[in-house]
């Protein structure tokens, strides 16, 4: 018997299959490409060949996507992705003090007293703390981001770059490139930049205790991870889940909720991969913010509704 756990992101949609003990047994980890219903069918088609509907008996959701996704698949809990995150971290690591996350299209800082969260920040804003502003400078240097990491631990003399903006980092990059800084020292500087920038931003007056874990996809980077160390004077833990953490927080909750409830689950199978998602939008007029309203329909029935500010719609559904 086996939880889900789903973490649907901007860039990434993660799925893990977790037993009982949350050993990980299966782990994919999609490209979200702004289709998150897509993103979960393509997963599921790959999930339906090795494990059968009977065999998943709880299933959680988080990330941006996470009411859409719960309503797709039928998710016993629906949480956010500090909760998640906070979760999985625990479950690896009870002494973990602080956690910082770096996605593709965000990051975030997560504080912990005694297993408990007493302190978080996000930042959804500016791209230059986040992986897609490296994956766009890897691309430009004809690097692959895979090996961004080793070219900053080769560098000698780090140049400095401005990194408090997305825009302005990539002009001094380029200025620096014309200078004649090797390509070693520029991405040495770019994950120092980085680091400064959320260090300058997210964390801003943030108590950063260890001990210290790193997830989110750019935590496979072995430059940023140093360029952490160096700047907090501090070890830096990257757990061996690192891409997935959410989703596993996601399938914990799951489990503990199911299993405080003696409930079944909601789950409603793999059979979904083959069903054919339409979405529709529309403006209500129920009052003066007249939100726009996306209505999902599913082969038989509606799905959900998403996008209005009260509830009136979205809560028609269970989630």
């Amino acid at each position: 018997m086996y939880y889900m756990g789903i973490d649907v992101g901007s860039v990434s949609t993660d799925i893990v299959i977790v037993d009982k003990n949350i050993n990980v047994v299966e782990s994919l980890y999609l490209r979200t490409k702004g289709r998150p219903i897509n993103a979960i069918q393509e997963g599921f088609k790959i999930l339906k060949e090795k494990f059968s509907n009977k065999e998943i008996i709880g299933v959680g959701t988080t990330g941006s996507g996470r009411q859409i996704s719960s309503s797709i698949i039928g998710a016993d809990v629906v949480k956010n992705e500090i909760t998640a995150h906070a979760v999985a971290s625990l479950n690896t690591d009870n002494s973990v003090k602080t956690i910082i996350e770096i996605g593709g299209q965000d990051s975030k800082i997560i504080l912990l007293d005694n297993g408990i969260v007493t302190d978080f920040a996000m930042n959804t804003v500016c791209a230059a703390g986040t992986g897609s502003f490296l994956d766009r400078q890897a691309e430009r240097l004809e690097i692959p981001i895979e090996e961004f990491g080793d070219y900053a631990l080769k560098s000698t003399y780090p140049v400095r770059i401005a990194g408090r903006c997305a825009v302005f980092a990539e002009s001094d990059m380029i200025h620096k490139q014309q200078l004649g800084y090797s390509e070693n020292d520029i991405i040495r500087g770019l994950c120092e930049a980085l680091v400064r920038n959320y260090l300058n931003n997210v964390a801003k007056g943030k108590n950063i205790k260890s001990k210290i874990f790193f997830q989110g996809g750019v935590a496979a980077n072995i430059g940023i991870k140093t360029a952490f160390e160096n700047a907090l004077g501090s070890d830096v833990t990257v757990p061996q889940n690192y891409k997935v953490m959410g989703a596993i927080g996601s399938a914990i909750l799951a489990k503990e909720y199911l299993e405080k409830t003696n409930k079944a689950t909601a789950f409603k199978g793999f059979d979904l991969a083959d069903t054919k998602f339409v979405s529709k939008s529309f403006e209500c007029e129920g009052c003066s913010n007249r939100c726009e309203v996306v209505k999902i329909l599913g082969s038989k029935s509606t799905v959900g509704f998403f996008g209005d500010r009260c509830g009136k719609w979205s809560g028609s559904v269970a989630v």
